[in-house]
C-alpha cells in the first residue's frame, strides 16, 4: 500500500456479494407473493459496501475478501478496481461461488434482505495472516460478520497486536459476542437490533440505549456507536460520556447500505485523525443522501457530495 499523502489508509475485512434488489410496493408477509415494480442487480456485502464508501470519502482503501471464479466475482472485483481499491488481499475460490444478498426495497423504503454467502465462507483466518503487510500500513481494520466470526477475530487480533484503530460492525448478529472480541474492539457500531441481541437490554428510550451501550462497554468494548436511522445516533465514549447525535432530515426512498455507508466514512474520518464527533456527524450526512437514491454501492455519495 503507498504511504503518499492522503486522507488515512483504511483496510476493510469482509463480503463481496452481487444484490439481487426487487422494489415493491410494500414488504411480502409470510406466504405471500408480490410482483416486482423495478429490479436492479449490482455490487454488494458490506464489507464491499464499506470499502467504497471510505474511498470515495477520499481515504486509500486495501479490501481482504474472497469471490468466486464465475461472472459475478469478475464483475465484484472490476467494481472495486474502479474506485480505487486496492484488491491484493481479495482471493478467487473455485470452491463456492460468488456471494449473493437477496434484497426487497418497500416503496416506503424499508428493506429486508437474505444473504447466500458463497465464497464469503470461504474467507478464512490464514487469508488474513498473509495480509500482514497491508494491515500494517494501514490506519483503521474494519470487520463485519458476513464472513466466518473465527476470521473476523483474527482480523482484530491482527490489528491489535500492529497498533491499528479497530471498527467492529457485529452483523448480522446472531448471538452475544465473547468479551475477548469485544476487547479487540475500539468501535463498536451496532443498530438497535445488534445492540438488542449483543447486550440483552431492549430499547423504550433514549436511556436504553445508555443502558445497551454501558452494558457493552463493561463487556469489552472500547467506544460504542448505536445508529438510530431517522433518529440519528448515540455514542458512548470510552471515557463513559454519552450523546445523541440527530440525523439529517430527508426522504427516503431505499436504505440499503445506508448503515455502510456511515461506516465506511466513519473509518475515513478516523484514519485522517478526525474527531469521533466529526466522524459521526459526516457518516451521517453521507448516510441520509445515500437513502435519498436507490440502491447499495450506487447511493453512497462521494466527499464532495456530503461536504456541498
Amino acid at each position: 500500500m503507498s504511504k503518499e499523502t492522503h486522507q488515512g489508509r483504511v483496510v476493510v475485512v469482509g463480503s463481496i456479494n452481487t444484490d439481487l434488489v426487487a422494489q415493491t410496493t410494500h414488504l411480502p408477509f409470510p406466504g405471500e407473493t408480490l410482483g416486482s415494480v423495478r429490479f436492479s442487480q449490482a455490487g454488494g456485502g458490506k464489507g464491499a459496501n464499506q470499502a467504497i464508501a471510505a474511498a470515495r470519502f477520499g481515504a486509500l482503501v486495501a479490501m481482504v475478501g474472497r469471490v468466486g471464479d464465475d461472472e459475478n466475482g469478475g464483475q465484484r472485483l472490476d467494481d472495486l478496481n474502479s474506485e480505487g481499491i486496492d484488491c491484493s488481499g481479495i482471493t478467487v475460490t473455485r470452491e463456492q461461488p460468488t456471494g449473493l444478498a437477496l434484497i426487497t426495497v418497500s416503496d416506503g423504503g424499508q428493506n429486508t434482505v437474505v444473504v447466500v454467502d458463497g465464497s464469503n465462507g470461504e474467507l478464512k483466518p490464514v487469508d488474513v495472516w498473509c495480509q500482514e503487510t497491508l494491515f500494517s500500513d494501514s490506519d483503521v481494520v474494519v470487520c463485519q460478520l458476513e464472513t466466518p466470526r473465527e476470521t473476523a477475530y483474527a482480523s482484530l487480533k491482527l490489528a491489535r497486536h500492529l497498533g491499528k484503530i479497530t471498527i467492529l460492525n457485529p452483523a448480522p448478529a446472531i448471538d452475544p459476542l465473547p468479551p475477548e472480541w469485544l476487547s479487540l474492539t475500539d468501535y463498536l457500531v451496532v443498530n438497535e437490533v445488534e445492540a438488542l441481541i449483543l447486550s440483552d437490554i431492549p430499547f423504550a428510550s433514549e436511556s436504553d440505549m445508555g443502558l445497551a451501550a454501558r452494558q457493552l462497554q463493561r463487556q469489552g468494548a472500547g467506544n460504542v456507536i448505536v445508529t438510530l436511522g431517522a433518529r440519528g445516533a448515540y455514542l458512548l465514549q470510552e471515557g463513559g460520556h454519552g450523546r445523541h447525535f440527530s440525523a439529517p432530515r430527508v426522504e427516503a426512498v431505499d436504505t440499503t447500505a445506508a448503515g455502510d455507508t456511515f461506516i465506511g466514512v466513519l473509518a475515513a474520518q478516523l484514519a485522517s485523525r478526525q474527531t469521533i464527533e466529526k466522524s459521526i456527524e459526516r457518516g451521517q450526512r453521507a448516510a441520509a443522501i445515500s437513502v435519498t437514491r436507490h440502491g447499495g454501492q450506487t447511493s453512497i455519495p462521494t466527499r464532495d457530495e456530503v461536504d456541498d
